[in-house]
């Protein structure tokens, strides 16, 4: 983990970026707790196949942006 230029006490663009990337993987990841949680209690019906194959592609796209992104 590489260390940001900012004094002591102070932050740093670079600084913001990463507190804001891990307030955005930490939100994810409630996000996908609650859905998760009570993604058994919604009826897809006929479309169930296509609402697992669609929620699959958003998270996994949505954890390579985030872990790639610098």
């Amino acid at each position: 983990m590489s260390k940001t230029s900012s004094p002591s006490k102070s932050i740093d663009l670079k600084g913001m970026k990463k507190v804001g990337k891990g307030a955005l993987i930490a939100g994810g990841a409630v996000v996908l707790t609650y859905l998760l949680e009570n993604m058994g209690s919604i009826d897809f019906g006929q479309y169930t196949a296509v609402a697992v194959g669609i929620a699959s592609i958003l998270i996994n796209f949505a954890r390579k942006y985030l872990l790639s992104y610098e």
